[in-house]
């Protein structure tokens, strides 16, 4: 059967199609991830690069739950415009303790990926509970319940567990004290914090 024929039978086959397909994808997909796992730069932290701590890690589940990476990217280009706006461009050793990372895909607001630092603890919690009272132009709702629920402690010791597991360096010291850490703060304490540790490890190293 010469090779057009077979080609011809091939692409009127749907079965035969989509497994081809699929191997296609598959070896594709493979190039390009396998490569990475062996790649330093993208597998180990940047220097001064540490895994949240107990109430960081509160935090960033708040983010998470109140749906801030709708609106907010965690994710500066190497393109001037950016760098000039946000700050050093990110770089894959800053994620390594993220799970699941909050790259994002829209800025309704502005990128927060080197938020940290930039504001007191003050503006932060002033900006979260009444955004116009610190931008007025600001489209962003207001979470004024965020300092009324205290922080969740229960849980805090479960998740620095699972995450050891999966290479996050806690300590059992660490973990064990984790919810006296959460002792007395609330829900705004929690994102403040998460939000005041976002890329400083690259500007320490600045």
């Amino acid at each position: 059967m010469s090779f057009e024929k077979a080609h011809g039978r091939f692409e009127r086959s749907i079965g035969w199609l989509a497994v081809g397909i699929l191997l296609m994808i598959s070896v594709g997909g493979l190039v390009q991830i396998v490569p990475l796992w062996y790649m330093k730069s993208v597998t180990e932290p940047v220097a001064g690069l540490k895994p949240y701590g107990a109430l960081e890690l509160t935090g960033r589940d708040i983010y998470l739950r109140e749906s801030c990476l709708a609106c907010h990217s965690q994710q500066i280009r190497p393109f001037r415009a950016e760098t000039e706006r946000y700050g050093h461009y990110s770089v894959a050793g800053e994620f390594v303790y993220d799970r699941p990372f909050q790259f994002g895909s829209r800025r309704v607001g502005p990128d927060l990926a080197r938020i940290g630092a930039r504001y007191s603890d003050a503006w932060h919690k002033e900006h979260l509970t009444d955004p116009r009272s610190m931008v007025p132009e600001s489209i962003m709702p207001s979470y004024p319940w965020l300092a009324r629920n205290p922080a969740d402690a229960a849980s805090i010791q479960a998740k620095m567990k699972v995450l050891r597991r999966l290479g996050h360096p806690y300590s059992d010291e660490e973990i064990a004290a984790a919810p006296g850490l959460l002792a007395g703060k609330t829900e705004l304490d929690a994102i403040v914090a998460y939000l005041q540790s976002l890329g400083t490890a690259i500007r320490t190293r600045r």
